[in-house]
């Protein structure tokens, strides 16, 4: 099924060069002159995505826009404008568009928006259909899984999402905090305002004040005009705060100082301005530790930990690995053209005996790295990264020294278990690594087996027990 798509421009040549950048027997595209013909032609008709000009008559295309996200928040909207600055596509990008293009317009630039506009999309719509099948409730439909570890933290996220309370969304890199963060705003009272990101860590430190609370004119050499920060921009709405631990101390005394009041001081400025804005920090790091090393402010971490929430690693919520394999597996076939590609035996197994130390984005990754890379028709063993195909000789992986006199202990897999709990006396979290399983997998199959610490001799058999 072709694609819809809508062209919104007061001036027809323009319509008609995207119209013939266009490939028709793709997509199904419509035209209207005005914004509000816009509006009227998407009460009769679904369409996927609006390309629409800013400057024009009546409402103009960033009204549209605006217009678009509360009415008719599934369409993606691209701006298209022979005026644009920095400015302007950063507003716009705030509002919802996602993308912002300047006349003259390359086709293949335009050509290559659209495809990603309209891929963002389907995945958006996949996701959605995907929630009934994967038991996801309202506001978190982007988060994917059922497991008991996860719907936990949803609950509690679902009850700090009805309040105004700051809050702590703690986990490993590559669990999806900024979807967690997204999801408690959706259900917010505030959720017809902004949610403002902003990364502590991307952003050097002496620019992240300016980036946080703005700055006014003559504030410091090359700030020609004032400038208004996230906290500002996020008025009435969230800001959410990632890897809030990479914040320098003396940033963290200003961010204390408007947690407790609601109030900004812009560099430069002589008075402060109040706002109004929720905050969600996060971060990959333990703060608890940082706060007792002195290197994140005690104070500042209370004020942010008022409800924590910890979204466990994907090797803490193995259940899921197989949905998740599916939906990474299923979208990247789509956008890279492999229909027709499947999945063989054992692949499955390999992904769930992983550890998956970067979590879904690194199982994502790797996904798509399959894919791309697969030349059959079906993803075996061999087309699995290295560190995912099963060690050759197992055995050996350990350095297992059988002793001479060949003892039997029901079967090798028994002695090789053995042999890794002693080269790491008897540590189970340092014997998992070695054997390629998790410490759980580890504890279970020793207790399958009964094992127990071998003593220096063993009278019954009269052999020899090396400790």
């Amino acid at each position: 099924m072709s694609s819809a798509i809508l062209v919104v421009d007061d001036h027809a040549p323009n319509r008609e060069f995207i119209r013939e950048a266009l490939d028709d027997s793709v997509y199904e595209i419509s035209e209207a002159q005005t914004a509000s013909d816009a509006l009227e032609h998407l009460r009769r008709q679904e369409t996927d995505l609006v390309i629409t000009d800013v400057r024009m008559p009546g409402i103009s295309g960033v009204e549209l826009l605006k217009r678009l996200h509360n009415q008719h928040p599934n369409i993606v909207v691209i701006l298209v404008s022979a005026f644009a600055t920095v400015a302007s596509a950063v507003e716009a990008m705030k509002l919802g568009a996602h993308d912002y293009l300047t006349r003259p317009i390359e086709i293949d630039e335009l050509r290559l928006v659209i495809q990603q506009a309209l891929e963002y999309h389907r995945t958006r719509i996949e996701r959605r259909h995907c929630s009934n099948t994967v038991g996801q409730r309202r506001g978190f439909e982007s988060i994917l899984g059922n497991s008991k570890a996860l719907m936990g933290v949803l609950e509690q996220a679902t009850r700090a999402a009805r309040t105004n309370s700051t809050v702590l969304i703690q986990g490993e890199t590559g669990t999806g905090k900024e979807l967690l963060a997204r999801g408690i705003h959706a259900l917010s009272a505030r959720s017809i305002k902004p949610f403002v990101t902003i990364n502590c860590g991307a952003i050097p430190k002496d620019l992240l004040e300016s980036e946080l609370f703005g700055h006014v004119k003559g504030a410091f050499t090359g700030a020609c005009t004032d400038r208004k920060g996230q906290v500002e921009a996020a008025d009435g709405g969230t800001l959410f705060l990632d890897e809030i631990g990479e914040m320098s101390p003396e940033l963290q005394v200003k961010l204390l100082r408007f947690i407790q009041n609601g109030e900004i001081h812009k560099v430069g400025a002589v008075r402060s301005i109040k706002v109004n804005v929720r905050v969600l920090a996060a971060t990959h790091r333990d703060l608890a530790a940082m706060v007792h090393e002195g290197k994140f402010r005690e104070d500042l971490y209370y004020r942010l930990n008022v409800i924590p929430l910890r979204l466990p690693g994907l090797r803490d919520r193995r259940e899921d690995i197989p949905e998740l394999m599916r939906f990474f597996f299923e979208h990247s076939c789509s956008k890279h053209g492999c229909p027709d590609l499947s999945l063989g035996h054992g692949v499955l197994e390999r992904f769930l005996a992983y550890q998956w130390p970067g979590n879904i984005r690194e199982l994502e990754n790797i996904v798509e790295r399959i894919v791309i890379l697969t030349c059959g028709s079906e993803v075996g063993i061999t087309d699995l990264p290295q560190f995912l195909q099963p060690d050759p000789n197992p055995v050996q992986a350990i350095r297992l020294d059988l002793p001479p006199n060949g003892i039997c202990f029901g079967g090798l897999e028994k002695e090789v278990l053995l042999r890794a709990l002693e080269l790491s006396d008897w540590n189970q979290s340092m014997a998992a690594p070695l054997l390629g399983m998790s410490r759980k997998t580890l504890a279970y199959r020793v207790h399958k087996y009964n094992l127990l610490r071998r003593c220096a001799i063993s009278r019954y058999a009269g052999t020899r027990m090396v400790r």
